[in-house]
């Protein structure tokens, strides 16, 4: 386990508790008041931290190297059954973003997601999470296959942007955002979308319109990220951690603003501490948001999708 530098507290009782658990193991003494004693204080140095936690300490968590990806959820929610779709039919078969067919209990989703790489040959492969054109027009063209099945879409969101090099200026990126964000405001079936590590600028917008919009609880939502926020300020990366305060990008202030659905809570001391039991909340989260969309009619459905979008931004000057 990776530690980040406000998790030092949680480090030094996680080695207490690893020792006791040797101690035991080695001795025969029974250190079960001791390690219970310590399980506790572990759970309260993690409410601490997560009270306390700042704009920037969350973009970080997003990022944690152990935080679970949109493949490892994919396959825990649906038992491993998940059918990996490939390409667009037309230029390649994007590695960043990912799409295909699943079932979470008795329900079939059609899911897409950005896939970011556990390690650094992984993640060059995935480019790190950061899709081409091809890869938001293969999303696109599973979608569309939803819509004629009639199944409904989940979105897992977990991107920096999208790939910003010229070759994919050159396939028509922003056409192919543009495109997914008019397809999907329009879609004939319900549409949940799920950020689940960072969602950043159109990279992240263009899975990312639907029925129901959330966030994991340490995750962010902007049109930048910090560092490029400060960058562009600043000429630096140092005012990154204030940039991050003032772009409102935690799932708390886009709560506030409007701009989401909702907040997904995460286990104590975050997804990247408890993959699994992050797994059990996704996956009951999904089946209980599409049990209440799944009933509502197609119009009603895509009338309240477009008029959400459209109030986004909205605001009244009134004259003083």
């Amino acid at each position: 386990m990776e530690y980040l530098e406000f998790e030092e507290s949680i480090r030094e009782i996680d080695e207490q508790i690893e020792k006791a658990k040797a101690l035991e193991i080695d001795s025969g003494i029974d250190m079960k008041d001791s390690l219970s004693d310590l399980q506790k204080k572990l759970l309260d140095a993690q409410n601490d931290i997560k009270k306390n936690l700042s704009a920037w300490q969350r973009v970080q968590l997003s990022r944690h190297p152990s935080r679970p990806h949109t493949l490892a959820y994919l396959n825990a929610m649906t038992n491993n059954s998940f059918i990996e779709l490939h390409g667009d039919r037309n230029i390649k078969d994007d590695k960043a973003m990912v799409g295909g067919w699943g079932k979470i209990k008795d329900e079939s989703f059609l899911f897409i997601g950005q896939q970011k790489g556990v390690n650094t040959k992984m993640r060059q492969l995935r480019n790190f999470g950061m899709p081409n054109p091809e890869g938001y027009r293969k999303a696109l063209r599973l979608m569309k296959q939803a819509e004629k099945f009639g199944r409904p879409v989940v979105a897992l969101i977990d991107t920096p942007g999208a790939f910003p090099g010229v070759e994919a200026e050159e396939r028509g990126q922003g056409e192919a955002i543009a495109r997914n964000i008019l397809e999907m405001s329009r879609l004939k079936v319900p549409i949940i979308c799920i950020i689940i590590g960072e969602g950043a600028s159109g990279g992240a917008l263009g899975i990312g319109v639907g029925d129901k919009v959330l966030m994991l609880e340490n995750t962010w939502y902007s049109v930048i990220s910090p560092e490029s926020c400060s960058s562009i300020l600043w000429r630096s990366w140092d005012h990154k951690e204030e940039a991050a305060e003032a772009l409102k990008l935690t799932a708390t202030d886009m709560l506030t603003n409007g701009l989401i659905d909702g907040i997904i809570k995460e286990p104590s001391g975050g997804a990247h501490r408890n993959p699994k039991k992050t797994f059990e909340i996704l996956s009951e989260s999904i089946l209980r948001i599409y049990k209440e969309l799944k009933i509502v009619p197609c119009d009603e459905l895509i009338k309240s999708r477009v008029e959400k979008f459209c109030k986004m931004g909205v605001y009244e000057d009134s004259q003083v």
